[in-house]
């Protein structure tokens, strides 16, 4: 299973940034999907959480700010951010947990896309 994270990138403060996190590879379904970030010496923190139904959960920073979703067709989950603050500048990570042929569910990590806000 792979996770492939896109759409990081530069952009000034009160500007928007779309992330994709695409879940490829032999499996039967992936279930609950994340995005954490890391700011530079600071620990990675969850930011939003959607399972494979629709229920959203979001850290209380970017509550208002940002919106998760997913294509379940296409395995992928999405993060619109608006209203980017200096604060949201870190390296963003989709995480999933996936669910094997055998019933036997793992979590994985994409490589990580990098959102840098300017003020």
């Amino acid at each position: 299973v792979q996770l492939q994270a896109s759409g990081g990138g530069l952009v000034q403060a009160g500007g928007s940034l779309r992330l994709s996190c695409a879940a490829s590879g032999n499996f039967l379904s992936v279930e609950v999907m994340r995005w954490y970030r890391q700011a530079p010496g600071k620990e990675r923190e969850l930011v939003a959480d959607i399972t494979r139904g629709g229920s959203t959960n979001y850290a209380e920073s970017v509550r208002g700010r940002f919106t998760i979703s997913r294509d379940n067709a296409k395995n992928t989950v999405y993060l619109q951010m608006n209203s980017l603050k200096p604060e949201d500048t870190a390296v963003y990570y989709c995480n999933a947990a996936v669910l094997s042929y055998g019933y036997i569910r793992n979590d994985y990590w994409g490589q990580g896309t990098k959102v840098t806000v300017s003020s």
